[in-house]
């Protein structure tokens, strides 16, 4: 039996097979180009963030410290004003009183404790009060034109003065530092606060005669 000719124009399937199943260039650069994109985004994002934060940090910081300098020449102003005062009673010193030391208990509850110290007090000068040696005018020369009263000193007869108020004034130390407990005293705002309370006693003692400029502790020890 004879077979059908097959048409001559007619072309094998598999060429159209093979150019259907041939990837589109167009698709792939496509998508090459998407993930070039979005890295580029992706690096964009953080550096912009990074520039962000570091400016932000930047304005923060000065900012800051503007704030912080302002504050500290305030208080420096305040600092220098009570240093210019600290300078003034510097320049004149009142009178010295060294009560000598004190050993006494604390009025501690669960356990005796015991605190010795040195008291001194610094008090206003009067008027009338003599003069040091040397300190008057004319100096040595007419120190020497008095003689004999240039070698005595005048601090004494304030000595003199004082010495009647010791007991009185180391009676008043006693009733202010025998009342405290040894937290108390162990604190800088516990002695601050001891001191003014025995510069308020000592004032009282002296009725107006004298005023306490200081209250000073030497050795303070609490056991």
């Amino acid at each position: 039996m004879p077979m059908p000719s097959s048409p001559k124009d007619a072309k094998p399937k598999t060429d159209n097979i093979a150019k259907d199943n041939k990837p589109s260039s167009g698709a792939a650069g496509g998508g090459i180009d998407g993930s070039k994109l979005l890295i580029a985004n992706t690096v964009t994002t953080v550096i912009i963030c990074i520039l962000f934060i570091g400016v932000n940090y930047f304005v923060q910081t000065n900012f800051m410290n503007d704030k912080f300098a302002t504050i500290m020449k305030t208080i420096g102003g305040d600092s220098e004003a009570e240093e210019a005062e600290a300078e003034g009673d510097q320049v004149e010193r009142g009178l010295i009183l060294d009560l000598g030391d004190f050993v006494l208990n604390l009025s501690d509850v669960n356990a005796r404790r015991y605190l010795k110290a040195n008291v001194a007090i610094e008090l206003t000068k009067k008027a009338t009060d003599p003069k040091p040696a040397g300190a008057e005018e004319g100096g040595a020369g007419e120190a020497h034109a008095h003689g004999e009263e240039a070698a005595v000193d005048p601090m004494k007869a304030i000595e003199a003065e004082m010495e009647q108020f010791k007991p009185s004034i180391r009676d008043a130390v006693i009733s202010t530092l025998s009342s405290k407990t040894s937290d108390e005293l162990s604190s800088i705002a516990g002695k601050e606060e001891a001191k003014e309370q025995i510069k308020e006693a000592v004032n009282a003692i002296f009725a107006g005669e004298r005023e306490v400029l200081r209250v000073s502790f030497g050795n303070f020890i609490i056991q």
